[in-house]
């Protein structure tokens, strides 16, 4: 006998009460039938940024990342997740927040997957409650060149001494 996928599967999620609360409504606000269709939405969009993240190529974008302080213990995490990945991170700008929450954005190039797995592992630090990659195909301009000094150009009006 072939059985066949049936069309529904169910899915038991907790949540904190507040996040609940949003999510409600948001459904509200957009008219939506049911939580379903907005959690099948980000799952959706989520399986298929996963996916466009697998291959091998070299992209750049942001990291952005809103997480409770906790007396420094999450801190000291992200900057030593930050610290395994030096080269793909080019730089990141942190700011406090309301009720000891910060907002972390790193600028970020490399391969997809590496930036995949970088983002995997800061979304295992707890403190964590938010993390999003947004990226692009275009990448920066090598910074410097390798293998090369590159000249000193003087300002235009300045004098060397002889």
């Amino acid at each position: 006998m072939n059985q066949e996928e049936p069309p529904l599967a169910r899915l038991s999620v907790s949540l904190p009460g507040r996040l609940l609360a949003r999510l409600d409504a948001m459904i509200a606000m957009r008219g939506l039938a049911n939580r379903s269709q907005i959690i099948a939405e980000l799952i959706r969009r989520e399986l298929a940024d996963h996916t466009e993240a697998q291959g091998d190529a070299v992209i750049a974008g942001t990291i952005t990342l809103i997480y409770r302080a906790e007396s420094g213990r999450v801190r000291h995490a992200l900057a030593q997740t930050q610290l395994a990945y030096l080269k793909e991170v080019i730089s990141s700008q942190h700011v406090f927040l309301e009720d000891d929450q910060s907002l972390e954005v790193l600028l970020v190039q490399g391969p997809a997957q590496r930036l995949t797995s970088l983002c995997d592992e800061l979304r295992r630090i707890r403190g964590v409650s938010q993390i999003e990659l947004v990226s692009t195909t275009a990448l920066l301009p090598p910074l410097h060149a390798h293998g090369a000094v590159d000249a000193i150009v003087e300002p235009r009006g300045a004098r060397t001494a002889a």
